[in-house]
């Protein structure tokens, strides 16, 4: 079959700061295209920016943007002119004080929550995508994919809806019901795949190679690296919503491993340019996993760079990534900070998602239990210091993961409808 290539108009570099792809293995550089992948070594590639150019923003120019992700357009590869933009909007999501919980695990300096299921489809994906999206608009593309393990296929799909734009989506066949629904509602085409998140990410990378999927963007396929640097909005958030600082210390869930790099990334662009200063001591970058799903913690464990690939299981689906693509950096990142990495398992996930609502009123999904179990193994450890100012991320809404915890909660009391019943209850006491 015979198709028409997109017009790609491309990246307009007199108004972002990108300049071109490098890989993170060779840095072998390319232009701002569609691509993912070194020719050279086969390494990821990643954006490359004009220090210079960084290094114009100022705090007043971003306190001054919009109340979204956009208004660090200018750190940004894509969506420096508002007309390009394909987006929902994301972003300034809140950095929830934290003391109960920070009590109940014995910190004593300040603990904060940042909370990205307050993000359009209640997910922390909304922030690449936007980023993604925008960039595939600028190189051409006509038709929006992903391969998901249900919180990115959501995104997907309001994106291109929002955009009058088609949308494919592709998602293991096991996944949450919610997270189905939540997706299917959008109305584009969504395919289950009788098989693992790594096997749909196969399939994906395939079909990108048809001639019959050359006009869609496949937003952590091939236009991953702009994708990627969505995620370092979170780590911009995070030091402007504490007064323009960085923590000493952060917590945050793994599935390629990707978030974390791209925080840590996020963190150390705003030390070179001036933006902010490094606490003293720097800071620390933890990650955490799922017990059913932790290749990566496994080689920290093991002291080791080799990353052997699992099997998924256990119920955070969202990190069920068994061959982690940015595995080894998030190594890099978590070893170059003095941090670390753990992992919890189902039950102590579903603890940590009630932990977390009875001390915040933050209902996380299925990943946010992993990282709050992850935070008390951490204290208990002694990897994480107690005295030390530290956030935690929460990266999606705990209504898509309802059976993880349906099951150990529900009224604590069923009376009849009379004040008799009450006081018999104890309810008058």
């Amino acid at each position: 079959m015979t198709s028409t290539l997109p017009v790609a108009t491309g990246i307009d570099t007199t108004l972002s700061p990108a300049r071109a792809l490098v890989c993170r293995a060779c840095s072998a550089r390319y232009p701002l295209a569609a691509q993912h992948a070194c020719h050279e070594c086969f390494g990821p590639l990643e954006v490359d920016y004009d220090t210079a150019a960084l290094a114009t923003v100022t705090r007043e120019q971003i306190e001054a943007g919009p109340g979204n992700i956009w208004r660090y357009a200018a750190l940004l590869p894509a969506g420096q002119d508002p007309a390009a933009r394909v987006t929902l909007d994301p972003g300034l999501t809140p950095l929830v004080a934290a003391p109960h919980l920070a009590a109940e695990l014995g910190l004593t300096a300040p603990l904060w929550v940042k909370d990205d299921s307050a993000n359009p489809t209640h997910s922390f994906k909304d922030r690449v995508v936007s980023v993604a999206l925008t960039a595939a608009r600028a190189l051409g593309f006509t038709r929006y994919a992903c391969a998901s393990t249900g919180n990115l296929a959501n995104s997907v799909a309001a994106h291109a809806a929002r955009a009058g734009v088609p949308s494919v989506v592709f998602i293991p066949g096991d996944l949450e019901q919610g997270k189905v629904v939540t997706t299917a509602v959008y109305g584009g085409d969504l395919v289950a795949i009788d098989g693992s998140y790594d096997d749909v990410n196969r399939l994906c990378g395939e079909l990108v190679e048809t001639d019959e999927f050359e006009d869609t963007a496949f937003v952590n396929v091939n236009v991953r690296p702009y994708y990627a640097e969505g995620s370092k909005t979170l780590g911009y958030e995070v030091a402007e919503q504490l007064g323009w600082r960085i923590p000493a210390q952060v917590v945050i869930p793994m599935a390629s491993g990707e978030l974390l790099t791209k925080i840590d990334k996020a963190f150390a662009e705003l030390v070179e340019i001036g933006l902010v200063e490094a606490p003293a001591g720097g800071w620390k970058v933890f990650g955490a996993q799922s017990a059913g799903c932790n290749p990566i913690a496994t080689a920290l464990h093991g002291d080791t760079d080799t990353i052997v690939p699992v099997k998924p299981g256990g119920i955070a689906k969202s990190l069920n990534i068994g061959d982690p693509a940015a595995g080894l950096y998030a190594l890099e990142a978590v070893r170059r900070t003095g941090g670390w990495m753990d992992y919890a398992d189902d039950d102590e996930i579903r603890a940590g998602i009630r932990l977390l609502a009875r001390t915040t009123g933050v209902f996380a999904e299925t990943a946010g239990g992993v990282t709050v179990a992850v935070l008390r193994k951490l204290i208990e450890s002694g990897r994480l210091d107690p005295t030390a100012e530290t956030v935690v991320f929460n990266t999606g809404e705990g209504l898509k993961t309802l059976d993880a915890v349906a099951a150990q909660v529900g009224p604590t009391h069923r009376i009849k409808p009379s004040l008799r019943a009450a006081r018999d209850a104890g309810l008058l006491a």
